[in-house]
């Protein structure tokens, strides 16, 4: 530690801190332009000029480091003068069109000449003009370079944390601009994020533009519904109409930072998609109808299966008390373990539910990515949780942490990283288990798997390091091969541990509370605090919570329950803000089994595919209308808030739960969302203690299991078959997540069209070229997209995105098989015509 005294007062700081930083810690304001606390210290603004005792020239706070006995003054008349001279040739040439600027009111410069601005200015040139008129970079990025005060924020931001560089600057001095490449932001990840740390109206949101002032905006903290990440976000609505999304620089895991999904694409509580009142089913149609004469249709026909069993699918984007809420109705009043969170892949939870409990650390990823080396198995991170992307960019730049990546899909962060291996889709298992026998071999046990030069660079990388994380995308569960790999992952952590490595384990969940549907136990062979159904000490703890008995045996889970539906042994499958006909991975099995449930109750905000194959439609509050909880990948619980009315005649998730249980002649008590968080943090251990109201900003951290790890050493899996074929893979593209964000108006401006994306090699060996049309056929069904060509993907596959809803990519897919065995080749007129035709056209899709 080291002494120093800033006007007048004396701390004592860590040696290398800043005088910046040691002013903010006592209270002290030093102004600053060019200065961000995430990106190194560039110096170039000279607004945070101090004096130091026994320096001749002022110096700049960001970028001096405390020496022991450092005595600093920061308002004396000299640097007074400076910083009102330097403010003075800032205004020089900037533009004074206040009145009519997007930042007015929030402006950094306009807070800046107030506090220690010139009152009079003593130039008298013509002001410099780059552009007579705003220039439109994007859909959803416009800049007006003359307010630029050449900060370079947005260019370091786009560089250094987000990894895009689409942004840059031309010529020198005082002609210096920044633009993007080419005049435009065609490569940019459109996050916003330069418009965000803008400290002027440089850079301005287009969907914004002239909307509103920030006076008039009333602002709510909240979650992202987008993704596991968890990023804390500020929602600007004016008279309860969505207007914007900023960020804060001090909060969340995200720290100022907003993905494109997060800052532009929440627009979607606006869609006029919204279900606007309940309907049922007559005639083979859907009639809207009165809630009252909903829950008399309801009613008659809950009575009329009510010998058959019942089964639920809950969205992982619902809150944790809705999550609870409907798993507490389907095993109290529906009588029933048949529950499951997740439309796209069957839980392997016997393999699951041991890694989660020894390993899973709830703690901030900052922390968890601190350690010595981490790594990725699994997904793409750049498109599935972009704002983890920056965290793990920024910890290898400025933290030296080796960066390892073990996945079928390039990344932008493979250039980050230490070591990159690609593996073939399911082929996850058999390299970890050679990078647990090349550990071995390493320490004189095993002998070293065959062939395994790649993995033997992640072993010897991971043996070298102190500490260890690995980072899981949930993609993997898509896999037949989802059991094995988690098991292999169980026999790595445990090598680790024993090696002394403290490994740490988190889910890259592309969901907003995935990690949270668990913990409520929305699963079929769990209960809430993921303890086992048939666990007879935990089912009489929650027996006696809620006054009514839970089955005792293990319930089947989504695959399971279409199984019934399709044998005509399933009496009510409610599906509550879920979609699976367009997620399930076979759409014709998935459709077929969904009208043969004789009765299909879905509860959702939009009439989605499935919700038009239903015989009740109930309307549900949609993001935003209702408030309650997430908890994130990192185990963090977060406040989940309300800013609007439900639109129409929508109602919240869980007065149509209790709407639903008292046609039943049931009652879910509490039924209010204070109370059932109350009821969460008193019978889920993980949640034990925690208060709503104590949450604050950043939320509060869960508590892991600290289950000792299961001793079961598993054996190694075959490696994956090859295959002459090419295969078919699917995930999360950048601009959209789910199908959510198919409503949000911005994002598909954004996005481009659907399209599918292969390898170089591959596309000369087809005789395609980017941009071509192509057909995508399996043995099912094709689809037509535009190609687009990846010098860094891996030969043998493709890559479509599972988001656009208009390709209904589940078509191609067969139940249990993936990756999907596939041929592509070049549309011609009569194909893409074929396929524009067969989409959306479908008995399905009517009503």
């Amino acid at each position: 530690m080291v002494s120093v005294t800033i006007n007048e007062q004396t701390l004592e700081v860590e040696a290398g801190s800043t005088v910046l930083q040691a002013a903010e810690r006592l209270g002290i304001d030093i102004p600053t332009f060019c200065y961000l606390k995430r990106l190194p210290a560039l110096a170039s603004c000279r607004m945070c000029l101090v004096e130091i005792e026994g320096q001749r020239r002022l110096q700049p706070s960001c970028a001096t480091a405390v020496t022991d006995g450092m005595v600093v003054r920061t308002n004396t008349p000299l640097i007074d003068e400076t910083r009102s001279s330097m403010l003075d040739m800032l205004l020089a040439n900037h533009p004074l069109d206040c009145p009519i600027c997007d930042k007015g009111g929030e402006c950094e410069l306009q807070d800046m000449v107030m506090a220690y601005g010139p009152r009079e200015s003593r130039f008298r040139d013509a002001k410099r003009v780059f552009h007579s008129k705003d220039i439109r970079l994007s859909p959803v990025i416009i800049m007006n370079v003359n307010r630029c005060i050449q900060c370079q924020r947005c260019v370091r931001m786009c560089e250094e944390v987000v990894g895009a560089v689409a942004l840059g600057t031309v010529e020198k001095g005082m002609d210096t601009a920044v633009t993007g490449f080419e005049g435009s932001l065609a490569s940019c990840d459109q996050c916003g994020n330069c418009v965000e740390v803008c400290p002027v109206g440089a850079l301005m949101s287009f969907p914004y533009r002239y909307k509103a002032r920030p006076w008039d905006l009333a602002e709510t903290d909240t979650v992202c519904p987008h993704c596991g990440t968890g990023c804390q976000l500020t929602v600007g609505a004016r008279k309860g109409e969505f207007m914007r999304v900023r960020s804060k620089a001090e909060h969340g895991v995200n720290r100022e930072t907003l993905c494109v999904r997060g800052r532009f694409g929440l627009d979607f509580v606006e869609s006029r998609d919204r279900i606007k009142r309940p309907m049922v089913r007559r005639d083979g149609t859907l009639v809207p109808v009165s809630w009252e004469d909903a829950g008399d249709y309801l009613q008659q026909r809950l009575s009329a299966v009510a010998a058959k069993p019942a089964g639920g699918l809950a969205s992982p984007r619902l809150p944790n008390e809705m999550l609870y809420q409907f798993q507490k109705m389907m095993r109290t009043v529906f009588r029933t373990n048949n529950i499951d969170c997740s439309s796209r892949w069957s839980t392997p939870f016997d393999a699951l539910g041991p890694l989660v409990a020894a390993f899973y650390a709830r703690a901030p990823l900052q922390d968890v990515i601190g350690n010595d080396c981490v790594l990725v198995v699994g997904g793409n991170v750049t498109d599935e949780n972009p704002v983890t992307e920056y965290l793990l960019r920024d910890a290898t730049r400025r933290r030296q942490t080796r960066l390892l990546m073990l996945s079928a899909r390039p990344s932008r962060l493979d250039a980050d990283a230490r070591a990159v291996v690609r593996v073939p889709p399911g082929g996850e298992a058999a390299s970890l288990a050679a990078i647990v026998a090349d550990i071995g071999a390493a320490n004189g046990g095993a002998v070293a798997a065959a062939d395994s030069d790649e993995t033997n660079g992640l072993a010897t990388a991971l043996l070298a390091g102190r500490s260890v994380t690995v980072l899981v995308s949930a993609d993997l569960l898509r896999s037949p091969q989802a059991r094995a790999t988690l098991q292999q992952l169980n026999n790595l952590l445990q090598v680790l541990r024993v090696l002394g490595k403290g490994p740490a384990m988190q889910f890259l969940f592309d969901r907003a509370n995935q990690l949270g549907a668990w913990d409520m136990g929305v699963l079929p062979v769990v209960l809430p605090g993921l303890r086992a159904v048939d666990d007879a000490a935990a089912r009489a703890t929650l027996e006696r919570a809620w006054s009514a008995e839970i089955p005792s045996a293990p319930g089947a889970d989504f695959d399971a329950m279409l199984e019934l539906c399709d044998t005509g042994r399933m009496g009510a499958l409610y599906i509550a803000g879920s979609d699976p006909l367009i997620s399930y991975p076979d759409r014709e099995f998935v459709q077929r089994a969904l009208r043969a449930a004789d009765l299909l109750i879905v509860q959702d905000a939009f009439l989605t595919d499935t919700a038009g194959l239903a015989d009740v439609v109930l309307p549900a509050a949609s993001y935003g209308e209702e408030s309650g909880t997430f908890t994130n990948n990192e185990g963090r619980i977060q406040k989940v808030c309300k800013f609007r009315e439900p639109a129409h005649e929508a109602r919240g998730n869980l007065a149509i739960f209790d709407f639903v249980a008292a046609l039943r002649n049931q009652a879910l008590r509490p039924s209010i969302q204070n109370g059932i968080f109350d009821e969460i943090a008193r019978l889920v251990p993980a949640y034990e203690g925690l208060a709503q109201d104590r949450l604050g900003f950043d939320g509060a951290f869960t508590k892991a299991s600290r289950v000792p790890p299961v001793g079961e050493f598993f054996a190694p899996p075959l490696a994956p078959t090859a295959t002459d074929r090419l295969m078919l893979i699917t995930g999360n593209c950048l601009f959209h997540n789910g199908y959510l964000s198919e409503h949000s108006e911005i994002l598909n401006t954004v996005a481009d069209d659907p399209y599918v994306e292969m390898s170089a090699r591959d596309a000369v060996q087809l005789g395609l070229s980017d941009g071509d049309q192509v057909v995508v056929r399996s043995a099912r069904s094709e689809l037509t997209a535009q190609l687009k060509v990846n010098k860094r993907f891996p030969t043998g596959l493709v890559f479509v995105p599972e988001n656009y809803k208009a390709l209904r990519l589940n078509r191609l897919m067969r139940r249990g098989e993936y990756p999907c065995p596939v041929d592509v080749q070049k549309a011609h007129a009569t194909f893409e015509i074929a396929a524009v035709t067969a989409v959306g056209t479908g008995p399905e899709n009517l009503g």
